[in-house]
């Protein structure tokens, strides 16, 4: 018996050993890790701990494109929050150029094109926010077809990682290599943003998040513009015109839905 309790102890110890664990209150929301040479930006979004809001645009529709103007927007407390990043592509206007769900509301539908570019690479995806706060990853496929009704979803592409394995469009290590930024879920209780600190390779980005983060699906938000506000660090990145972006903030009191966060804020 003893023995059994030993080994069961050592298995549930290996397996905390490999993910990544959420940062201790009053310290740096995001952590660097390196993998293959290349270091990379981790931060992590827990539904228990965190709330979550999506943003492009202020109450009269006019395109943010960019963290200084979300600050000043209303749709979030600056003093909460523990990090962002752009969440998704966009049009020359900033509008989303696929899903996009805010407070419940579906402002812009599921895309489910084809065309050039990133974001139709096959296959893209969506990420979201249930009513319970989990947050999700899948292809564009699988939520048209699951009947998910999220509080909060942004559309992008294309798809890192489905079920474990990378995407097949990709090289091992090709050779467009961009500042590159994503989402992937490593479980229902742990969501993990990621934005590259060099120039790396979809191959290179998409294999991090599977055997380093051992997310089981994840999805590229973009590349070259990809941008991160972290106030605990004093980053902000200014640099660029975005469209939709992500914000994680730190819960007040108590677990809070995503729909009561999203009335909070």
């Amino acid at each position: 018996m003893r023995n059994a309790i030993a080994i069961l102890l050592l298995t549930v110890a290996a397996a905390l050993a490999a993910v990544y664990l959420i940062p201790e209150d009053g310290a740096r929301p995001c952590q660097v890790q390196s993998f293959e040479g290349s270091r990379f930006i981790v931060c992590a979004f827990s539904p228990i701990k965190h709330d979550v809001t999506l943003a492009w645009a202020d109450t009269q529709g006019r395109a943010l494109r960019g963290f200084e103007a979300l600050a000043a927007s209303g749709a979030v407390e600056p003093g909460r929050v523990r990090f962002a990043m752009n969440a998704g592509m966009y049009d020359a206007s900033g509008a989303p150029i696929g899903l996009f769900v805010a407070e419940g509301r579906e402002t812009h539908p599921l895309n489910r094109q084809t065309g050039n570019g990133n974001f139709y690479m096959q296959p893209n995806g969506v990420f979201g926010v249930r009513a319970n706060g989990e947050a999700f990853v899948m292809t564009t496929d699988t939520y048209a077809n699951g009947g998910e009704k999220p509080v909060w979803a942004t559309q992008s592409g294309p798809m890192l990682v489905v079920e474990g394995k990378v995407n097949a469009s990709f090289g091992d290590d090709g050779p467009s290599r961009y500042v590159r930024n994503g989402v992937g879920v490593q479980s229902p209780a742990l969501t993990l943003f990621v934005i590259s600190e060099e120039p790396v390779s979809f191959g290179k980005f998409a294999r991090f998040f599977r055997d380093a983060l051992k997310c089981k699906q994840a999805l590229y938000l973009d590349g070259s513009v990809s941008s991160l506000w972290e106030p605990a660090s004093g980053r902000r990145d200014d640099g660029y015109a975005l469209g939709p972006m992500v914000v994680i903030s730190n819960r007040v009191k108590g677990p809070v839905s995503a729909g009561v966060a999203a009335r909070r804020s």
